[in-house]
């Protein structure tokens, strides 16, 4: 990468004893939407903050737009866009009131009349904050991160606790972004969500980078194997599943089986002899493709939502 918009080198976060970021490094290009996915905990939004000028670090380099968050944050603010996790505003203020409040605090900024339309939330001009849905506060925080057309979008969870139809209408707001080239760091722990909006995402997992490459590498990591997924009428005695004809991985998740097999049929094949054998049973089987939350499995030994 030769010229990245957004570069962090050896960020370290700690809060009293608990180091929360541990030496993580990543760079961001130009136009490009990057995806710091990982379990809730995993240092995702403290790195986030510390890129926004939020939170001091406690080592490393940040350089955003080429600008120290901590040594020139007002120049940075003219920089930046962002939705934090929960974003709170006075019951009482309309949505244009909002967004001509927030155009106010920067140099350059885009007509608020634009934002309203653009985010569907022309009818709501004049209605209180209160009054909103969960989706419509949604769409009305990208609205104000984008007041001040910024170079790089900081979206922290953006979809966290929202349902799926109005996570979807988020998901295609940011496909929009991503189509005219607006440079968006985007935090998640759902895997679909990277996989779908991201060009690029960094695994992070106990305030470390693991992995990082475009969603299709990542998965290329797993050796293009399935997954089956299994739930036994009693456990399986340990290791031998990884040792059935077909399967090159298993691990236990739970109440479940993972098996990685480079050849589907006779994995299950030989599955199913084995438990005949043991007089053991199948309560249920699933199929699926090589996905990044393979990937998190492979490197930490547990889901990325447990």
């Amino acid at each position: 990468m030769s010229n990245p918009i957004l570069q962090v080198e050896n960020l370290v976060k700690r809060y009293g004893d608990v180091e929360a970021v541990r030496g993580v490094s990543f760079s961001v290009e130009e136009g490009e939407v990057f995806g710091l996915l990982g379990p809730n905990g995993a240092g995702k939004t403290s790195t986030v903050e510390v890129m926004e000028g939020l939170r001091v670090p406690d080592g490393g380099r940040i350089s955003v737009c080429g600008i120290d968050p901590q040594r020139n944050p007002n120049e940075l603010k003219n920089e930046i866009g962002a939705t934090l996790q929960s974003t709170s505003l006075p019951d009482k203020l309309r949505v244009g009131e909002a967004l001509r409040l927030f155009a106010g605090f920067y140099k350059r900024t885009r007509n608020p009349d634009d934002l309203l339309r653009r985010f569907g939330l022309e009818e709501k001009r004049n209605a209180f904050y209160s009054q909103l849905s969960g989706g419509q506060k949604q769409r009305l925080a990208l609205a104000l991160a984008l007041v001040n057309d910024p170079r790089v979008l900081f979206l922290d969870e953006p979809t966290a606790g929202l349902d799926p139809q109005v996570r979807r209408e988020i998901y295609d707001i940011v496909e929009e972004l991503k189509r005219e080239k607006k440079t968006i760091v985007l935090t998640t722990h759902y895997i679909e969500e990277a996989e779908k909006l991201c060009d690029r995402v960094a695994i992070v997992d106990h305030g470390k980078v693991i992995a990082t490459g475009t969603p299709r590498e990542l998965k290329e990591r797993s050796g293009n194997t399935t997954r089956i997924e299994v739930r036994l009428a009693k456990p399986a005695s340990n290791g031998v599943l990884k040792n059935l004809d077909g399967v090159v991985d298993a691990r236990q998740l739970g109440d479940a089986y993972v098996l990685n097999c480079p050849r589907t049929a006779p994995a299950i094949v030989a599955l199913v002899k084995h438990l005949e054998a043991e007089n053991n049973e199948l309560v249920s089987l699933e199929i699926a493709t090589p996905s990044l939350e393979d990937v998190f499995i492979e490197m930490t030994g547990r889901r990325l939502r447990d």
